[in-house]
């Protein structure tokens, strides 16, 4: 597993089941072999799942486990196949198997891989207009998408408490309802003390998920 993939796996992983009382260890071991194993990437989505299935008090990570592997593989495994292999058939037929899995947290990780390859530091403003390009007509659909961050661009320079205020506002339906507080938080500090972390664990509604895709992100962020 690449070393920055595996920092996030950890840390996610370790937040999450101490907030919900849970050991962990046999599914990391099984989860972990999935991500290291020598195969082809649907295999390792079939694998991924199958591992879910038979540990679901974890369910809730599912998809986010699964951008964590699709970033692994652009970092790792595609390194072992041909050069232009994200230009080929069979990476677009994965694409168009895989179009529903997964959440907008490839897209964040995806960011922050980037901004590590070009030694900037990440920001907010940078992410949406540099790297979704929200404010061309052709990416509509990301600003369809993100409407609510755009829309609350200024909980970057607030507190946790308001960030979490405007996140239980949001409907479930949206898509970034559980990345939201995470989200906004990660850009308003991105390595935060532990006093910081407690106090976003004190507003957050869902304590373990947020916890868990917050350390997710500052732990992958380089």
């Amino acid at each position: 597993m690449e070393a920055n993939v595996l920092k996030a796996f950890d840390a996610s992983l370790e937040a999450y089941a101490k907030n919900e009382n849970i050991d962990a260890a046999e599914f990391r071991a099984a989860l972990v072999a999935v991500f290291d194993a020598d195969k082809p990437f649907m295999d390792k989505v079939a694998d991924l799942d199958s591992v879910f299935d038979d540990h679901q008090r974890f369910e809730e990570l599912r998809e986010y486990y699964f951008d964590l592997l699709m970033i692994n593989f652009f970092s790792e495994d595609v390194q072992k196949l041909e050069e232009d292999y994200l230009e080929s058939e069979e990476w677009e037929a994965i694409e168009d198997e895989t179009i529903d899995r997964g959440s907008e947290l490839l897209n964040i990780l995806l960011y922050l891989k980037e901004c590590a390859d070009d030694e900037i530091e990440p920001s907010l403003d940078d992410f949406l207009k540099e790297f979704l390009l929200v404010e061309e007509d052709e990416f509509q659909d990301e600003y369809s998408i993100y409407e609510p961050v755009i829309a609350n661009q200024i909980l970057v320079d607030s507190s946790y408490a308001e960030i979490a205020k405007v996140a239980n506002t949001l409907d479930e339906e949206e898509e970034l309802s559980e990345l939201f507080y995470p989200l906004i938080s990660f850009f308003n500090e991105q390595k935060p003390n532990e006093a910081q972390v407690e106090d976003f664990k004190k507003h957050a509604a869902n304590k373990s998920l947020s916890l868990a895709l917050y350390e997710l992100m500052q732990n992958y962020n380089q």
